[in-house]
């Protein structure tokens, strides 16, 4: 593609219509002689690029366009305007050599054959994709390696815990080495420590395998740890698109401090340290302006009686949060 993007869209709109019926009896009545439709417009007028190797999350309240603009991408929805590459394919064609350079994983949709083992579904996907059996033999190794699954290949899907079962999906979609991988809420229902390894896994498959990653998820945990770009969807327009740590720096510049107190003291003296978020003795938090952290906690230091102390940057949730109302 040209300037190396492997995706490309520029103007790309979706517009839904959505069919309209009146309350009651005479509503169902009218809405057989005649059908009137609202129009909803779901995504509207985007464009960006995104190059080879990029981890990118895609962000935004329920009902901003994320999942919309995943589908147009991988060919599942046709846009309704604008202009969209995926490597050189157009994705609403849905042709063979795209099909087999991308893969979609949303994470309340199965591919997994729920009373088969994952090596079942594993062998049907080489068949699919037309993996050759030497290709086929390094790829399921290399991904069995990553994704630590030796041990359930021969097990039934439906005797598989919830993360298991995304281990295997995401073995699925990768068997045949795609260069874009999608995911849609890949976590989703995940225990904690079950989400952390996941985005261990995909952090792993993006260095090793090269492969593209765009993601959608509404845990922030999710997008801090795997991406490194955020392009942040409301409404259906994008309002924000850059690397996540200038997303900091642009709607959250400050640094959030936090305490623990040996000695209890009084809110009211506490409130000239900084902009306090909470105060639960002995913790307590607050907020203080990058350039005067400094000063603040050499003042805080001398003059409370601190157990410990911590400098962290603001939750991704908090930033987003801020992004909104701004």
């Amino acid at each position: 593609m040209e300037n190396n993007h492997v995706i490309e869209a520029i103007d790309l709109s979706k517009t839904y219509l959505i069919r309209k019926k009146e309350q009651g009896i005479v509503g169902s009545i009218k809405a057989l002689l005649k059908n009137k439709f609202n129009e909803k417009e779901a995504v509207k007028n985007i464009s960006f690029t995104i190059d080879p190797g990029e981890m990118i999350g895609f962000i935004g309240p329920n009902g901003a366009g994320k999942t919309t603009v995943l589908k147009m991408l991988s060919g599942i929805l046709f846009p309704t305007s604008g202009k969209v590459k995926v490597l050189g394919f157009n994705p609403s064609d849905r042709k063979s050599g795209f099909l087999k350079k991308i893969s979609l994983v949303m994470g309340q949709k199965n591919q997994l054959i729920w009373d088969l083992p994952p090596i079942d579904t594993f062998h049907l996907n080489k068949e699919i994709y037309e993996i050759n059996d030497d290709e086929f033999d390094k790829n399921l190794k290399e991904l069995i390696r990553i994704f630590e699954i030796g041990d359930i290949l021969d097990q039934q899907v439906r005797q598989l815990s919830l993360g298991q079962r995304m281990k295997c999906e995401l073995v699925a979609s990768l068997l045949h080495h795609p260069e874009i991988l999608f995911l849609d809420e890949p976590t989703i229902g995940l225990d904690i420590i079950i989400q952390k390894k996941i985005r261990q896994f995909l952090k792993i498959v993006n260095r090793e395998m090269k492969t593209t990653i765009i993601l959608t998820s509404h845990y922030m945990d999710d997008v801090k740890e795997i991406a490194e770009r955020v392009i942040v969807i409301n409404q259906g327009s994008i309002i924000f698109d850059d690397a996540l740590k200038s997303l900091s720096k642009r709607f959250a510049n400050y640094k959030m401090v936090y305490l623990t107190l040996n000695k209890e003291v009084p809110k009211n003296i506490l409130s000239k340290f900084g902009h306090i978020i909470k105060y639960e003795y002995p913790e307590m938090v607050f907020k203080v302006s990058p350039e005067k952290v400094a000063e603040t906690t050499f003042f805080v230091l001398k003059n409370l009686d601190v157990d410990d102390i911590n400098i962290n940057e603001p939750e991704l949730e908090d930033i987003v949060r801020a992004l909104f109302d701004k």
